[in-house]
């Protein structure tokens, strides 16, 4: 008998291209049918089949509290009885960008948007008009959205020039887009020789979080911070990933490593769709209406996301025990799956940052993008498909995070680790 999320695959595909509207859900890297989610609480989520899971991908990252948390729901619900959407300014928004200003080191000033996609997009405008340059550095295998400068080919060479990753981007929108190797001041340094007075920004996952979890190597993000000194340009953080998960103030203050302009995504909406760039007021001032560099958005500042988001903040802000307490649990919890791998036959690398980490099925250090891809994504296949066999929902391709929240009970991390052990030992 065909199952409920099986049904609605099929029919999904019938109508919505690959039957998905983002491509990983679609468990194609895992040779699987997609389970679709009917709701979720805490750490938990359920499916069209009644089936429950301990969730470890919290919709890739924004359920730091857990889901449907009470504060958040509250707040959402509260809003939208005054309406869904204005398309004019409301008092939460300002409160939101008072809100984040007090905690992230830095931050000056902030604009939402909707995505992090349109943050990273936003931020780039910003730094090309803020500098009159037009080349960005980016670096192989870190994510930065779907728009076209930042879907280039994530190649192992250390010039590698702008190579659409995705038909319908002309080459041109490409051209200007150079790749760096992360964890590899030189290969940056290289660039800015290569390109002297040209290169308008350096844009970087403070944390890889898009090619698994691969940790900045000691002095790699002051390197970044010194080159981009030197020549002028505008460091730009992705904090879509990291930003209110490692610390309130993200990788900034995690790592003491100062950028001028970050990018955020739906953490700070509690889930909501909703995103944000922000920075130094010298280049913000830069963005219409006080300056030139264009960028605008309906619904921008949405007031229900906004009311999600400013309950999220407020909490991660107020409880001051909680990343200190969330760091701790993930610190045993990847610890104690690291005596596993340590036992196991086979090959392994486990990363972590924080409440971000991922099993690489290699035996190779896992550094950079080619590291990374040395892993076994069959293997992996195998250890997803159990996992879930045995109620652990795991984000579907070796190539994406476990997120862990405030809402992980120390039963369900052991029921976990037993889960690993099994399948490994």
């Amino acid at each position: 008998m065909m199952s409920e999320s099986q049904e609605l695959f099929d029919r999904a595909r019938r109508c919505i291209p690959g039957g998905v509207n983002s491509p990983v859900r679609a468990f194609g890297n895992v040779g699987m049918t997609p389970r679709f989610i009917t709701r979720a609480k805490g750490d938990r989520i359920y499916d069209e089949e009644g089936r429950e899971y301990i969730d470890f991908v919290g919709s890739w990252g924004p359920m730091i509290l857990g889901h449907a948390h009470p504060a958040v729901l509250e707040a959402v619900e509260k809003a939208a009885v005054d309406g869904l959407s204005f398309g004019a300014a409301t008092r939460r928004e300002v409160e939101m960008a008072e809100l984040i200003c007090g905690i992230v080191p830095g931050m000056e000033m902030i604009r939402m948007v909707n995505s992090g996609t349109e943050a990273v997009m936003s931020a780039i405008r910003a730094a090309r008009g803020f500098t009159g340059r037009d080349k960005i550095i980016k670096f192989a295998g870190c994510y930065h959205g779907h728009s076209d400068a930042m879907l280039v080919k994530a190649g192992s060479g250390v010039m590698t020039q702008g190579i659409p990753d995705s038909a319908g981007v002309p080459a041109g929108c490409t051209a200007d887009t150079l790749t760096a190797v992360y964890n590899d001041p030189d290969s940056v340094r290289e660039l800015f020789e290569a390109n002297p007075g040209q290169i308008a920004a350096v844009i970087v996952e403070p944390v890889g979080a898009n090619m698994g979890v691969v940790p900045p190597a000691k002095g790699f993000l002051e390197s970044l911070r010194a080159i981009c000194d030197e020549h002028g340009s505008v460091l730009i953080f992705d904090e879509v990933i990291t930003g209110f998960r490692l610390a309130p103030g993200g990788a900034q203050e995690y790592f003491g490593v100062s950028a001028d302009l970050c990018t955020y995504g739906k953490i700070i909406g509690g889930g909501m769709p909703v995103g944000a760039y922000g920075g130094k007021k010298a280049i913000m001032e830069k963005i219409a209406p006080l300056g030139s560099v264009y960028q605008a958005g309906t619904l921008s500042g949405n007031p229900v996301a906004m009311a999600a988001g400013l309950a999220q903040l407020s909490i991660l802000r107020e409880k001051k025990d909680f990343y200190s307490d969330l760091n701790r649990k993930s610190d045993r919890f990847f610890g104690e799956i690291g005596k596993i791998l340590e036992e196991a036959d086979g090959d392994f690398c486990l990363n972590h940052v924080g409440s971000l980490g991922c099993i690489f099925f290699t035996g190779t250090e896992v550094t950079n993008y080619t590291s990374a891809g040395s892993s076994d994504t069959n293997r992996f296949r195998e250890y997803f498909s159990y996992m879930l066999e045995q109620g652990i929902y795991l984000a579907p391709s070796q190539f994406e995070a476990i997120f862990l929240s405030g809402a992980h009970t120390g039963e369900d991390l052991d029921r976990t680790i037993s889960a690993i052990r099994r399948y490994l030992i």
